[in-house]
């Protein structure tokens, strides 16, 4: 890997602690800080496989939490998701309910990608819920389960942690 990405031993320890959400924050955390904030097409190259999933995997996340697949495809994401090899690739960690539902998410992008990724407006962005309702049980699925899946991401950290940081004590 042409960057580095370092955590601290202790910030590590005091996440393992915290419970399995704030350990994967933690790797999160140090993969955005070692790329300046934010992924993009120049500094992608700086990192990994792992890596770039784990950052794929915290968007998805996020935005499927707060708001859903359309948020997610909405606000940008649907390219990152769906058009790299990310279901394959949590399908590799050991997700393969993950990996079908952005599989069958996917479908749903292809189909609807264009109208939920035009600009509109706050009213018209809400509608947006009403008129696609089959991304709701793909939702309600993500909720569900996220607690297992978060869990399990935070085991294949833990077993392969130097695929995604230097553990050091400075």
């Amino acid at each position: 890997m042409s960057n580095e990405v370092k955590i601290q031993d202790l910030t590590l320890r005091q996440a393992a602690e915290e419970g399995m959400d704030a350990f994967v924050d933690a790797f999160v955390n140090a993969i955005h800080q070692a790329i300046g904030g934010q992924l993009t097409a120049d500094n992608m190259g700086m990192l990994n496989a792992d890596q770039i999933t784990l950052l794929a995997w915290n968007a998805l996340h996020e935005e499927v939490m707060d708001g859903g697949f359309v948020q997610l495809i909405h606000n940008g994401y649907g390219p990152f998701i769906f058009k790299n090899p990310f279901a394959k690739a949590i399908k590799q960690w050991g997700l393969r309910d993950l990996s079908k539902l952005i599989y069958d998410a996917h479908t749903l992008y292809e189909k609807y990608h264009v109208t939920i990724e035009r600009e509109c407006s706050e009213e018209e962005f809400m509608a947006l819920f009403e008129q696609m309702p089959e991304f709701d049980d793909l939702d309600d699925t993500f909720v569900e389960k996220e607690e297992e899946w978060t869990s399990q991401i935070a085991t294949y950290i833990d077993q392969h942690i130097d695929h995604f940081v230097v553990v050091t004590n400075e």
